[in-house]
């Protein structure tokens, strides 16, 4: 058994010197965080003006969308909703007049445009006067400068 201590003993010295050597200081952790921090701070900062194109970009499919679901509207029923049915009649029948002739549920929900607000519609249009309008309030949310789709 004697002949067999200098195995074990070399092997629990080199345990401990690679245990020693082995393993971060609180402060390299520390400053490691930091640093990926600051990177993704600046990042977000960066991109903040991003946010904004990308739910333009999303009122502009919404509409694209919402505009091919009306035209198929009038497809089937021979005219657009009226402004008092609004695009709810994409989503259940209305029950005002003109009553649709072949009415189909063309939308599970209407969508809200990116700042939680209904978008715009009104046939015939305002701006629009030989179709219909169809715009989102924007991040305002109220009519006028900012509105998107008009």
């Amino acid at each position: 058994m004697h002949h067999l201590s200098p195995y074990f003993s070399s092997g629990l010295s080199r345990r401990r010197r690679n245990l020693s050597i082995s393993g971060y200081t609180l402060f390299e952790i520390m400053l490691v965080l930091g640093i990926i921090a600051v990177l993704v701070g600046s990042a977000i900062y960066m991109l903040s003006g991003n946010i904004d194109v990308a739910k333009e970009q999303r009122v502009t499919s919404d509409i694209q969308a919402i505009s091919m679901q009306l035209r198929t509207y009038e497809l089937l029923n021979y005219r657009k909703p009226s402004t008092e049915q609004g695009l709810k009649a994409l989503v259940q029948m209305p029950s005002s007049e003109p009553k649709p002739q072949h009415w189909k549920k063309l939308m599970e929900t209407v969508p809200l445009d990116p700042w939680g607000n209904e978008y715009v519609y009104r046939n015939p249009g305002k701006f629009k006067t030989d179709g219909f309008d169809l715009y989102s309030l924007g991040p305002k949310g109220t009519e006028g400068e900012g509105n998107i789709g008009k």
